[in-house]
């Protein structure tokens, strides 16, 4: 009992010298309301749903912040958040024994820029980006596609992911 009686107030102990020492999320925003119109990517592949899988993920992660909300009008936007995908490649990496892929790494190639809206300065321009993940090719055509999607899916939350953080320092330097 006086062991839990110990760890109870070292868990308090820690909390409120956390609380007091500066320690912040750095993936939330506190700071005054602002507002982001974010673009539906230019797509210049034929993963025709490719744009939507990358705004929607881009709305989650921004709506982690209470201070930071996300319009689809210009007018009255603090900043502005836009991009393209360039490219979608599937090169093969691995062979087996009968010279069939049995590895392929899924590179996505994108560039965006997020600006202030007000001074027209530019806060952050990546003109090209390549994000990549390998995933399995298996005898089950099914499977493969799954491997696919699970790769693709988990490019985009990385990207969305990087993009949402990077926004987040430049708008506290502000």
């Amino acid at each position: 009992m006086k062991l839990f009686i110990r760890w109870i107030f070292l868990s308090i102990a820690v909390a409120v010298f956390l609380s007091g020492c500066g320690y912040r999320n750095p993936y939330v925003y506190s700071g005054p309301d602002k507002s982001i119109y974010v673009t539906t990517w230019k797509n210049r592949t034929s993963d025709l749903q490719l744009d939507a899988q990358i705004y929607q993920e881009l709305i989650k992660w921004f709506q982690k912040s209470g201070s930071l909300k996300i319009t689809k009008n210009k007018e009255g936007a603090d900043f502005i958040l836009a991009g393209e995908i360039i490219s979608i490649d599937i090169p093969s990496l691995a062979f087996d024994g009968t010279n069939t892929a049995s590895d392929v790494r899924l590179t996505l190639n994108v560039r965006y820029i997020f600006k202030d809206l007000a001074t027209e300065r530019t806060l952050i321009e990546k003109p090209s980006e390549s994000w990549q993940r390998t995933y399995t090719i298996t005898g089950d055509a099914a499977e493969t596609r799954d491997n696919a999607n699970e790769a693709q899916e988990l490019i985009i939350e990385d990207l969305a992911q990087s993009i949402y953080q990077r926004t987040l320092l430049e708008i506290s330097k502000l």
